[in-house]
């Protein structure tokens, strides 16, 4: 057994109390009672509430909401499955710090393991760490409430922690942590995020078959790989009704394969080509890896009282106060995004690391590193590169299944760090060539702080700072002398910003030069470069998060006020009804969620039918497929643009019976079919359900009649009564994934109708219909969570106990 002193760990203590320390102090305002408001929460807030109340009310899960788009599975929202064992290793992470305190420990914490487990010295890890963590994108989603893609992020590090320590022959412990910190990477549900993990891994897999072939170690890779493939089973199978879920629900989504047949060159067999590209990142606006402010910053970065800008404006005679108002018209920013919330910026000695490590970094990790570096990059650009981007959208499995495509950075400000982590390592070896190490230094010198001295000294002689959004101020009667004042002043804050990245490479350099001379202690050095990256990185970060954006914790709790129009809708005692909201954006708005069941919503996983609807009819303002979907009220701003609720008598309600029907060929038949059709009197039926309607005669019966009696997100009761059978159109979406309907406790076919809805035909008689939603992903996957989560915990622990009786002596054999 090993014998562990405080001597030994207190390094690794230490280190963790300076994450707690660095990130309490960043986060300082929560220390008052205040909160950070962050939009997605926001939003987050008003999409759940049903769910939430439903939870809080019975104890059960509403599996589906109503709240948004006229109904969909609540998967992506706000859904406890039956994971509380991994919730509670997660909580353990992150020492059950809330957030946002706690996601940025995770990444602190997620990547110090990585470099522990690559044998860096204690300070080094934490240099690394600091540098990743602090990288301005995950300060910035953060702001932007992204908290689940923070959460995935931050165990991106220690999972590749467990394949390298499995690839490096430490089977048991490596494919122990492996499966533990995928899981957990996977419970942070985001998807996205573990893909491109999964990409970098993939890109590590590649690099380590070529490095086991050259040296004849194919069976150990094999075995490594066999071991790791079982782990990946385990944390799938720990999370597999979230996982089950979301695949069989994503074909269904804007993320799976359209029916219609329009607009073929923009379709893939996931999301549309122009809605994947839209967050496409520049070409030259990579060099903000570099240079934080190259392209201006954030959309909404201003000029201040001391720009050019400001100094025009005051010179057609308005006061400061008018002027500092004007200035909120004028953004900095001038890049290819339609707007973004900063830049993402990896630090400029990072970069300079990252530069030396291609030079000085020998073997597979600087391979697989620089590749995937290049790949994250190449993808980034998007639609300002696609041939490379339509390839990968049509071919590589999983790609087109994910938006902003800007977000494959994430890769590289894992890689660029590390790879910079593992220059320091290498230079400062004992084995290095001093005068080898120097010559190195001086080309990495060269080539980042030459191209940050270039943008200093001619920061103009390639950009004219030309902005899309330049035409939209020219269109409002800008004159073109003030929009050159703001170009004038995009350029300077290019100049600034490139002296600045430049300086803190020099730094760098210099205390790196003094270290390998022999001038001062290689600890001071490391310590110097501690002090450099976070004065950088902190300052960069504050201009995006800082203490402003914290509010009253009251305001952050209770973001939604009710209006006059909602309390108007909330007296209606009807159980069930729809309400179009026309004074927000209606596909990104989910403060109607909060109060009403919404025709609208916002979430990035839309049912891809619905979305259709919306784009051919619902925004055309189709009457009839309004009524069609029981929106009982609409908003609409008075002349005071005040909210105001008005009553549509045209209403269908939440039921009805259709006296026939029309067959259509095809998704392209249904869509058109629903213009001047009359929902109440004929279903628009696509020619694949034709066998369910055989034998039925069209015509209703006397005195038939349709009732709901009881609502629930997840069962709905209706009573129903006729002397024939009859066709009932049933005003809720669609989806066959999970949603059964009982007569009298049998278990009947249903078909779709006019699009998006459910229809059935109905028995003659008076009977009670029942429907369920019994996704049997939800239910099915819950005993194979338990088991894996158990199964991953005593491996976890058992691999531990296995490692701390190993002997200090065998322990080195085996690293070698």
């Amino acid at each position: 057994m090993k014998k562990f002193s405080i001597t030994k760990i207190w390094p690794y203590l230490a280190s963790i109390i300076f994450f707690i320390l660095l990130a309490v102090i960043y986060f300082s305002p929560i220390l008052e009672g205040k909160k950070l408001r962050q939009s997605d929460v926001v939003h987050w807030q008003g999409m759940s509430k049903e769910i939430v109340d439903y939870r809080e009310a019975t104890g059960e899960e509403a599996l589906w909401t109503n709240s948004m788009f006229g109904g969909m599975p609540a998967y992506q929202v706000s859904i406890n499955y039956k994971n509380a064992i991994l919730k509670k290793i997660d909580q353990i992470m992150k020492l059950g710090i809330p957030n946002p305190i706690g996601l940025v420990f995770l990444y602190f914490l997620g990547f110090f393991i990585l470099m522990l487990t690559l044998r860096v010295n204690p300070w080094l890890a934490v240099l690394g760490s600091l540098a990743f963590a602090f990288s301005s994108y995950f300060f910035i989603i953060l702001e932007a409430g992204h908290n689940t893609k923070a959460h995935a992020i931050g165990y991106m590090a220690p999972v590749l922690s467990g394949i390298i320590l499995t690839y490096r022959g430490k089977y048991l412990l490596g494919a122990a942590l492996t499966a533990l910190f995928l899981s957990l990477e996977l419970l942070s549900n985001h998807l996205q995020i573990t893909y491109y993990l999964l990409m970098l891994v993939g890109i590590f897999g590649i690099a380590q078959f070529i490095s086991s072939y050259q040296k004849k170690e194919l069976p150990h890779f094999l075995k490594a790989s066999g071991i790791l493939f079982i782990a990946a089973m385990l944390a799938l199978g720990a999370n597999i009704s979230n996982i089950w879920a979301t695949y069989e629900y994503g074909k269904s989504t804007i993320r799976g394969k359209t029916e219609l047949t329009t607009e073929k060159d923009n379709r893939t067999s996931g999301l549309d080509i122009d809605y994947v590209t839209a967050w496409s990142y520049g070409i030259p606006e990579t060099l903000t890896l570099l240079i934080p402010d190259f392209m201006g910053g954030s959309s909404t970065s201003n000029p201040t009282e001391n720009s050019n800008s400001y100094r025009e404006i005051q010179k057609v005679g308005m006061s400061q106060q008018q002027a500092k108002q004007y200035l909120r018209y004028f953004s900095l920013y001038w890049g290819d995004q339609p707007f973004t919330s900063g830049p993402v910026y990896v630090g400029a000695i990072i970069m300079f690391l990252f530069v030396l490590g291609i030079f000085i970094v020998k073997g597979v990790y600087k391979w697989w590193l620089v590749s995937a570096t290049i790949l994250s990059i190449l993808l980034a650009w998007g639609h300002n590169f696609m041939p490379f981007t339509e390839f990968f959208l049509h071919y590589v499995p999983g790609y087109n299944k994910f938006r902003a495509v800007s977000m494959t950075l994430v890769i590289a400000e894992l890689t660029i760090p590390l790879l910079g982590i593992l220059a320091l390592k290498e230079l400062f070896d004992k084995n290095t060539n001093q005068k080898e190490a120097l010559t190195k230094l001086k080309f990495a010198l060269y080539i980042t702080g030459g191209i940050a001295l270039f943008f200093a000294i001619f920061p103009g002689l390639f950009f004219n700072f030309h902005s899309n959004s330049d035409a939209q101020l020219a269109a409002a009667g800008f004159p073109e002398n003030l929009l050159q004042a703001l170009r004038n002043d995009r350029e300077s804050v290019l100049r600034f910003d490139a002296v600045r990245s430049l300086i803190f490479i020099l730094l760098a350099a210099a205390v790196i030069w003094a270290a390998l001379l022999k001038k001062i202690k290689m600890e001071y050095a490391f310590i110097g470069l501690i002090v450099f990256v976070l004065a950088d990185m902190w300052t960069v970060n504050k201009r995006y998060l800082n203490s402003e954006n914290f509010e009253a914790a009251r305001k952050v709790e209770n973001p939604f006020q009710e209006t006059a129009a909602d309390r108007q809708i909330l007296a209606d005692t009807d159980p069930n009804f729809r309400v179009l909201n026309t004074t927000v954006s209606v596909f990104k708005d989910a403060s109607t969620s909060y109060f009403h069941k919404s025709l609208g919503g916002y979430h990035g996983a839309k049912l891809r039918r619905y979305q259709e609807l919306y784009d051919y009819h619902i925004s055309q303002n189709n009457q009839a497929v309004l009524n069609m979907l029981n929106t009982k009220y609409i908003i609409v701003g008075d002349k005071n643009k005040q909210p105001q609720a008005r009553l549509n008598p045209g209403a269908l309600g939440n039921a009805w019976i259709v006296d026939g029907y029309r067959i259509v060929a095809d998704a392209d038949g249904e869509i058109n079919a629903l213009n001047g059709f009359e929902p109440s009197a004929t279903a628009i039926i696509d020619k694949r359900f034709e066998n369910q309607l055989q034998g039925f005669q069209k015509g209703s019966g006397n005195n038939a009649s349709i009732k709901l009696t009881s609502y629930k997100p997840n069962e709905l009761i209706y009573s129903f009564n006729s002397d024939k059978d009859e066709m009932v159109i049933f005003s809720e979406i669609y989806y066959d994934k999970g949603w059964n309907v009982y007569i009298d406790n049998e278990k009947l076919p249903y078909f779709r109708a006019d699009y998006v809805l459910r229809g059935m035909i109905v028995p003659a008689g008076e009977h009670e219909i029942i429907w369920k939603f019994e996704p049997k992903a939800y239910y099915a996957g819950g005993t194979i969570m338990i088991i894996s989560s158990i199964i991953i915990l005593l491996f976890f622990l058992f691999a531990m106990a296995d490692g701390l009786r190993q002997t200090p002596s065998s322990e080195t054999n085996k690293a070698k």
